[in-house]
């Protein structure tokens, strides 16, 4: 391997290109680092619930341990929730820093309590979180610009070219090169990966994903500039048309895109259906109870043979206002879901045309930190709320009593595995982003004498 000792002795000579390098894979640990940290921070977030969550129910126990009925209970016991992240999580923390991955819920309308957590400054998301996903889509192309821009060129402003190509193996000179540099960028942004998968036991599948999108990734940017470099423009030609291609693909593209889709799919915030909800409940207070009761009936009839309404309050009247506040608000929750997921299917859909795009969809995909991943987690806060006030009526519409003994028989959250499966475009990117860049390599066969 003589050439290969060769070039990197003449690499070693480019200040340049060290420096890219030494800093890409410093800006690469660091960013997994910092994933690593916001990680290991949500999960002792989450590990405080539980003593909370005792502490919580046992002060509840203690002053209603003898209640007459569980509408008390009900009312002020507060029942943890929670999103595990996964062991991929520190590579794409995705929307986890703004959408809450904690949640604590209780037996009233629930539409209301899951949107709370969107009452935050937007001006505290827009720059994004600093992790893996962001060095590898907006920063690693940069570097490899850096890297491969005067290639060619350099040699044809210094007068080597003529001889370099004339040489018996002149024109394998420029794959060597390539190469070289291709697997010296991937080794940069793959180790850091590796340190941080080996921390959080990443399974082997999740972790083979991620491999195939950074090399991807950095194929298609190495044949992209391969594309370009070979035109036999100058240096400074070829850095101005490859970082035009850059804020091209990774900026103004994919901006114009949202904004399109932000109009072609208009979505209401989830604090209008918290208020909706809040105004249907504090309409209730006005509507005849008995009018309250049949209402619910109509969804609930297993509770229509109880007993009616007395002459003063009754707590099941109360949350049965509170059920009907999110039974009120249903289609308009379904439209937001359906919204939402309908952006997610366009921005899918854009990532077959802009690498970038669909590169970052893939990564919060299999780190499960994207939209699905929210929603999914969504399901599950109100598949245990159903839960909670299934296990409340039973003793509300029955009027029986709820002891010390009861407590012990509340439900428990259970969170769910991650369900990871790739976007549809997975496939269709790596096949792309590798087109490019053997498109790339094959145009090195045009390099001439007189360039």
């Amino acid at each position: 391997m003589s050439w290969l000792s060769h070039e990197l002795r003449l690499l070693q000579r480019s200040h340049l290109s060290i420096i890219a390098l030494i800093l890409l894979f410093l800006l690469s640990g660091l960013a997994v680092w910092s994933g690593l940290k916001e990680i290991k921070h949500q999960h002792d977030t989450i590990a405080r619930l539980a003593p909370l969550q005792e502490q919580d129910l046992a002060a509840v126990a203690k002053t209603y341990s003898n209640a007459a009925n569980a509408g008390y209970p009900a009312y002020y016991t507060f029942y943890s929730t929670w999103d595990t992240p996964s062991d991929a999580a520190f590579l794409s923390i995705g929307i986890r820093d703004s959408a809450p991955y904690v949640l604590r819920v209780r037996a009233l309308g629930l539409q209301a309590q899951l949107y709370e957590g969107e009452i935050f400054n937007p001006e505290l998301a827009l720059p994004g979180r600093f992790d893996f996903a962001f060095v590898l889509i907006y920063l690693t192309p940069l570097f490899i610009i850096a890297l491969m821009h005067d290639m060619i060129s350099g040699e044809q402003q210094s007068g080597r070219l003529r001889l370099l190509v004339s040489l018996p193996e002149g024109r394998l000179v420029w794959l060597r090169r390539t190469s070289l540099r291709f697997v010296l960028v991937l080794m940069c942004l793959v180790i850091p990966v590796l340190l941080g998968a080996t921390i959080t036991s990443t399974n082997l599948s999740s972790l083979s994903i991620i491999m195939a999108v950074i090399s991807s990734y950095v194929a298609f940017w190495f044949g992209l500039t391969l594309l370009i470099t070979t035109q036999g423009w100058r240096s400074v030609t070829n850095a101005t048309a490859l970082m035009s291609v850059w804020v091209l693909l990774t900026l103004v593209l994919p901006s114009l895109a949202n904004v399109a889709l932000l109009r072609a799919v208009p979505v209401h915030q989830g604090v209008d259906l918290m208020l909706a909800q809040r105004q249907a409940v504090h309409g209730a207070w006005e509507v005849p109870r008995e009018e309250t009761m049949q209402r619910f009936f109509v969804h609930h009839p297993e509770w229509s043979g109880t007993a009616p309404l007395p002459q003063d309050f009754h707590w099941k009247w109360y949350f049965a206002f509170h059920q009907l506040g999110d039974e009120s608000v249903a289609p308009l929750a379904n439209a937001y879901r359906a919204g939402l997921l309908e952006r997610q299917a366009w921005t899918n859909r854009l990532g077959w045309l802009l690498p970038g795009v669909g590169a970052q969809a893939i990564l919060h995909r299999v780190a499960d930190t994207d939209l699905l991943a929210q929603l999914s987690y969504q399901d599950q806060i109100e598949a245990f709320h159903r839960q909670i006030r299934e296990f409340y009526y039973a003793y509300l519409f029955e009027d029986r009593p709820f002891g010390a003994a009861d407590f012990a028989k509340q439900p428990v959250f259970q969170p769910s595995a991650h369900n990871i499966a790739p976007p549809e475009h997975t496939f269709f990117m790596l096949i792309l982003s590798w087109m490019v860049f053997l498109i790339g390599v094959w145009r090195l066969k045009t390099v001439r004498l007189d360039s």
